[in-house]
């Protein structure tokens, strides 16, 4: 077997951990540029509600996909994968590693095992299932895939509807459950894979995740998310943070109640996101003040 001389280096972790500044201080230990894989930061327009490094920290080491695309181009799990493996490509002309950086579990499972090969929508039924959400609401949807699929609906955010959406028309269009798509042999990268993982006692991690949110409030998440009420129905803004603001702007619940559920649904996001890492024995899990033992573990990975 050929010997890998070049190195991802991925550091995950639930939301609100402390990923942005950790990695800055890795990237530049270890000369290894950024690419994040946080599935909102790609947008310029959702910088507050996705807490995406500032201006400051982003020249405080080398940056790849945050803000390069806008609200309003589409853009997939799979165009991700094309664009984070070309950049990674072009990193790896230069640098021994790179790090991958973010909390979507899809995202990075899409550079780290590779996309799984979905088919292709069938408009008919895609249209089909869009009017029984409109018609029906989520719940009908929602009890759909728990039959055809109970796994999936076990780690699915429910309230997401194109989410469960999507896993209930791969669910008919090709009679096999959507998650025995997400099992299928990885795909074989051209360089080693090393996962950190952060993470810290639940108190203090929900506490965190608090003055994150309180902290966006006052950097102007109301104002940017009013900014882009007219792309509400895109799948990028149907997210924790913004939903919860779009219901106040529609006098729906007040500003205080948006904040605390925006809280609340941040730490269960942070939960399932630490369930899901659960499941993986390849990562070794550190604190994120634990920066030398971090960086000692690194470095014996990727000189090996």
């Amino acid at each position: 077997m050929k010997e890998l001389s070049k190195f991802l280096i991925v550091l995950l972790g639930p939301t609100g951990v402390g990923k942005t500044s950790l990695s800055i201080q890795l990237s530049n230990a270890l000369d290894a540029p950024i690419v994040s894989a946080d599935s909102r930061q790609f947008f310029r327009e959702m910088k507050v509600g996705t807490a995406a490094p500032t201006e400051r920290e982003l020249n405080q080491a080398t940056h790849y996909l945050i803000g390069n695309k806008s609200i309003t181009e589409r853009y997939s799990c799979g165009m991700f994968e094309l664009d984070a493996l070309n950049t990674l490509e072009i990193i790896f002309q230069e640098h021994k590693s790179a790090l991958l950086v973010g909390g979507s579990m899809l995202y990075i499972d899409a550079i780290c095992k590779g996309i799984d090969d979905f088919p292709t929508p069938d408009p008919e039924l895609r249209k089909t299932l869009e009017n029984q959400l409109k018609n029906e609401g989520i719940d009908s949807l929602r009890s759909q895939l728990k039959i055809l699929d109970p796994e999936q609906y076990n780690n699915i955010d429910l309230k997401n509807p194109q989410r469960i959406l999507k896993a209930v028309e791969v669910c008919l269009q090709t009679g096999r459950t959507y998650s025995s798509f997400l099992t299928q042999p990885q795909k074989v990268r051209p360089f080693g894979i090393v996962k950190i993982g952060l993470n810290r006692p639940r108190e203090e991690l929900y506490s965190m995740i608090n003055q994150r949110v309180d902290k966006m409030i006052e950097n102007g998440l109301v104002e940017e998310v009013k900014g882009l009420y007219k792309y509400r129905n895109h799948n990028a803004l149907k997210t924790v943070g913004y939903r919860e603001i779009f219901d106040f702007i529609d006098g729906k619940i007040s500003l205080d109640e948006a904040v605390e559920l925006i809280k609340r649904n941040s730490r269960r996001y942070a939960k399932r996101q630490l369930t899901w890492w659960g499941r993986d024995n390849e990562i070794t899990w550190f604190h994120p003040d634990d920066e030398e033992c971090i960086l000692e573990f690194m470095r014996g990975k990727i000189s090996c």
